[in-house]
């Protein structure tokens, strides 16, 4: 079983800068990571994507340019920093896991969320 923790949430002002991180407890080399968020009233979306193998990546359009997904697999960790934020990208950030050597978009481990709010 892999648990996750993200941090790194907190307050910023709009075009302000943000690192979340995400630990995990196991090694996550070979699974797909991604973050996801959720806003108050609204679905859970998904924001980004690794693939398992580390050679592709994808962003929602709402933060493509903006966002970047990256892991350091020697410390278990994967990382979304968020550049040019605005009050829209005000939500609980989720961190995901898929099952190790698979393509599947299916994620089976979440973490338990970290609140990100940017203010006018």
């Amino acid at each position: 079983q892999v648990q996750l923790v993200e941090s790194g949430g907190g307050l910023v002002q709009a075009g302000g800068s943000l690192r979340l991180s995400c630990a995990a407890s196991a090694r996550i080399s070979n699974n797909g990571m991604g973050w996801f968020r959720q806003a108050p009233g609204k679905e859970r979306e998904a924001v980004a994507s690794l693939h398992w193998t580390g050679t592709s990546a994808d962003y929602a359009n709402s933060v493509k340019g903006r966002f970047t997904i990256s892991r350091d697999n020697a410390k278990n960790t994967v990382y979304l920093h968020m550049n040019n934020l605005t009050p829209e990208d005000t939500a609980v950030y989720y961190c995901a896991a898929t099952e190790s050597f698979t393509t599947a978009t299916n994620y089976k481990y979440w973490g338990q969320g970290t609140q990100v709010t940017v203010s006018s």
